[in-house]
């Protein structure tokens, strides 16, 4: 059987570095998808999409995982349903896509229920890409899981719980909405975040609004047991789905 895997990062490239590695450690780039809004990478691929494909168009199942060269080969700036444009590629692209499913569980969140995570999560991360942040997800047989979870949290994934709780204190409902203004992000910074866009005591400065500190070396210098066993609890794994 298989777990769904899910981490938010607010840096692409900090994706792309987990993605890397999860290929490296045996994870099959078909079974591992990345949605991303970030403003940077998103008008590279608009202005020069190596796929040939663009929002307007959409993209083949064949392109979105990649072919044979793994999955950030098949990256290209796909329309999905009540997010819009978004650098995407991998299998929860395609099904965000409605790729091989009804038109009612196109879309983000309904594409992440499907696969077994929970709702208010699904909210959560749809919302967090629609900030301008970048969301990875993983099919991993269960014995691989935990692996692929610390990869990820390994490369700077954010505490989804904690930044959930900064969009309430916003007027964020927690459930996610196209049409909502509060937080989006429109250029390489926040706007509409005010000095909510800063975490606690002015730290945590993040494109998502506020938050805690990226996880990169600096961060996690002399941090304690306790202190990493936290840091674990970031990327979610969602249960068992043996249909997936």
């Amino acid at each position: 059987m298989t777990s769904t895997v899910s981490a938010m990062f607010d840096r692409y490239s900090d994706a792309k570095a987990a993605i890397n590695r999860l290929e490296a450690a045996g994870i099959p780039h078909d079974n591992i998808s990345i949605v991303s809004n970030d403003a940077e990478h998103r008008q590279h691929h608009g202005t020069d999409d190596a796929t040939g494909t663009g929002a307007g168009t959409g993209a083949s199942l064949g392109t979105l995982i990649g072919g044979g060269a793994g999955l950030l080969a098949g990256l290209g700036l796909l329309a999905i349903p009540g997010l819009g444009p978004v650098v995407a590629a991998g299998w929860l692209a395609s099904t965000a896509l409605g790729a091989g499913v009804g038109a009612a569980t196109g879309g983000l969140v309904g594409a992440l229920t499907g696969a077994g995570v929970d709702e208010a999560d699904a909210n959560v991360y749809a919302e967090g890409v629609r900030r301008g942040g970048t969301l990875v997800t993983v099919r991993a047989e269960d014995s691989m899981a935990a692996q692929a979870a610390d990869i990820l949290d390994d490369h700077g994934t954010i505490d989804i719980d904690e930044r959930q709780s900064s969009w309430r204190n916003e007027g964020w409902s927690g459930t996610y909405n196209p049409d909502d203004t509060t937080g989006t992000r429109t250029t390489g910074t926040s706007t509409g975040m005010g000095a909510a866009g800063m975490g606690a005591a002015g730290l945590g400065s993040s494109p998502m609004g506020a938050g805690t500190l990226r996880d990169d070396d600096s961060a996690i210098a002399g941090t304690t047991d306790s202190d990493m066993d936290e840091r674990r609890r970031r990327t979610r794994i969602h249960g068992s789905n043996p249909g997936l």
